[in-house]
């Protein structure tokens, strides 16, 4: 394995911590602490406890890790309602 190689793993979140974080339990249950990729902060994706994640993690350090997807559940819609911007009359 190549010193940049990242695993990616999927998981389920269990805890929403401060700054962005989450715990996630992964599939062969062990528990991590992530952080929110940069993508998803920029794009406004909420995650929240019971959501499906996939989390890339280093080789070196197994308890840490990166949310960078976070799946689609069946029969929630594209989005809540938008808030109203500023309109000219």
């Amino acid at each position: 394995m190549a010193k940049e190689d990242l695993l990616t793993v999927e998981g389920l979140i269990d805890e929403i911590l401060p700054d962005g974080r989450f715990g996630v339990r992964l599939d062969n249950d062990h528990r991590v602490i992530v952080y929110t990729a940069g993508k998803m902060r920029r794009f406004r994706i909420r995650s929240v406890v019971g959501d499906r994640v996939h989390v890339e993690m280093t080789p070196y350090d197994l308890s840490k890790g990166r949310l960078v997807f976070r799946e689609k559940t069946p029969g929630a819609g594209p989005g809540g309602p938008r808030r109203g911007g500023f309109r000219r009359r």
